[in-house]
């Protein structure tokens, strides 16, 4: 019956019954004290009805309280956050209108605007297809002219990270570790032999050739350094045939011009989210306590300037030196047999480490996952002390502790559809935890958070869910 009156009637209705309540509450006091007072005397009566009143007062407060925490306070909050949401993620979900019912018009009025925001949006994406059509067309034979060239060719920018790289590139870093956009040149050939070759580079001299060690040591590579005349950086170009490469391959370019731009680096909690490159991972044990369980897959993509590379990515079985319960095999699907072949443990984290260097760690109950990777610090001779974000922390920051922060429920939230056969399993869950980070970090700035330091300043806040790892 209230939803069918005005916002400002249902405001005074609210101030006359806390009036009524609370002039009630005062008279039902005084009475009980003046019975009480032919018992007790007046003092005593006075006493009695003054507790009384103040205690009823109390409670039609707390009474009014809950009354405008559900239907005001927490609706406005779920209102913001849809709108932010459907704004900076480009998310089409619906405003809950039974929700905010007692809001008066806000609710179809926030979801008028945003239908007709969508609309625009919509419209505007139909103008920006076609070129949009044409530049991939282009990408495309850029990528089919490359084919025919018959080498690897690396883009590093001035402070010696990966701008650039192409299929080729692709397979011949993978000999020596997981290619990853925005790392270092030195994770991949050693830094000594790279350098020298790299300071011929000076003055009119455009070109310089040299034998390079391959970090590790067990591989070594001809490389070809040339310097760029119109962007800052150089290339490093590898003979295919040295990698025993099929020139027929398909050579998808991976590649992100803005890295060559970036400003040297800032410590860690002044940098912009957007700038920071992000491991997200996810793993699957053989039971949920962490120092008696084992890992048996770890699964994790990289994100570089707020998206997620195609390619770069880690699907990692794990053999985990004892039998996986029936109970957890239901759940992930993975079985002994299929890890009899697998490295171990303190090995599969090992490379992981590997993977995950310079970048800051995203995972979704980030406790529990990094609980399994520092039991294994020692025996890796690794340490875990990467910057970490928790998905679970940035979903209270953004829609606040009273909402669901589970994976799922996130997902549902941001339009995320996880594919049945993809959940529980490592690669599948980071690939949906990535997608949220995503859409998660233009909302952060929105709603004012830019740098790093910013976000964990208010993840921190969420303690009682989840303890922050940093």
């Amino acid at each position: 019956m209230l939803t069918s009156l005005g916002l400002r009637l249902r405001i005074f209705l609210l101030f006359l019954g806390i009036a009524v309540a609370c002039t009630a509450a005062v008279g039902a006091s005084l009475y009980a004290g003046y019975s009480r007072s032919f018992e007790s005397g007046t003092e005593s009566g006075f006493l009695f009805a003054g507790a009384l009143s103040l205690f009823g007062i109390l409670a039609v407060s707390t009474w009014v309280w809950f009354l405008f925490d559900e239907n005001v306070a927490k609706p406005i909050e779920r209102l913001s956050a849809t709108i932010r949401t459907r704004t900076h993620a480009d998310v089409d979900t619906s405003v809950d209108l039974h929700q905010a019912r007692y809001l008066g018009d806000l609710a179809p009025a926030v979801e008028a605007v945003a239908e007709k925001l969508s609309k625009v949006s919509a419209d505007a994406d139909e103008i920006v297809a076609s070129e949009t059509a044409r530049l991939i067309a282009e990408r495309t034979n850029l990528s089919a002219l490359l084919t025919e060239i018959p080498v690897a060719i690396i883009l590093v920018s001035p402070r010696h990270q990966i701008t650039l790289y192409d299929g080729q590139a692709h397979d011949v870093l993978s000999l020596v570790q997981v290619p990853r956009l925005n790392a270092s040149i030195f994770d991949y050939f050693v830094e000594e032999d790279l350098r020298t070759a790299h300071d011929e580079l000076t003055g009119s001299r455009t070109d310089a050739f040299a034998e390079v060690r391959g970090t590790g040591g067990k591989l070594s590579f001809k490389l070809h350094l040339k310097k760029l005349d119109q962007t800052p950086g150089y290339m490093v170009l590898v003979d295919s045939t040295q990698a025993q490469i099929s020139p027929e391959a398909a050579r998808p370019l991976i590649y992100d011009f803005d890295l060559s731009e970036q400003e040297s680096e800032l410590a860690i909690e002044d940098c912009p989210l957007q700038s920071l490159t992000f491991v997200v991972f996810d793993t699957e044990t053989t039971g949920l306590m962490p120092n008696k369980d084992e890992i048996v897959q770890i699964g994790a993509v990289r994100v570089v300037n707020g998206r997620i590379v195609p390619g770069e990515k880690v699907d990692q079985l794990v053999n985990p030196g004892r039998s996986i319960p029936l109970p957890s095999t239901r759940v992930h699907g993975i079985s002994d047999d299929m890890v009899i072949d697998a490295p171990d443990a303190p090995t599969a984290v090992g490379q992981f480490h590997g993977f995950a260097r310079g970048a800051v760690i995203v995972a979704h109950n980030a406790p529990f996952d990094m609980a399994f990777l520092h039991r294994h610090e020692k025996a890796s001779g690794l340490v875990w002390d990467h910057p970490l974000l928790d998905t679970v922390l940035l979903s209270a920051v953004l829609y606040g502790e009273t909402e669901k922060h589970t994976l799922d429920a996130v997902c549902e939230r941001l339009g995320i559809t996880i594919p049945p056969e993809l959940r529980h399993t490592a690669l599948g869950d980071a690939q949906a935890t990535a997608e949220a980070l995503c859409k998660m970090l233009p909302i952060l700035a929105s709603r004012g958070y830019q740098t790093f330091g910013e976000v964990i300043e208010q993840t921190r806040k969420h303690g009682r869910l989840l303890k922050d790892l940093n």
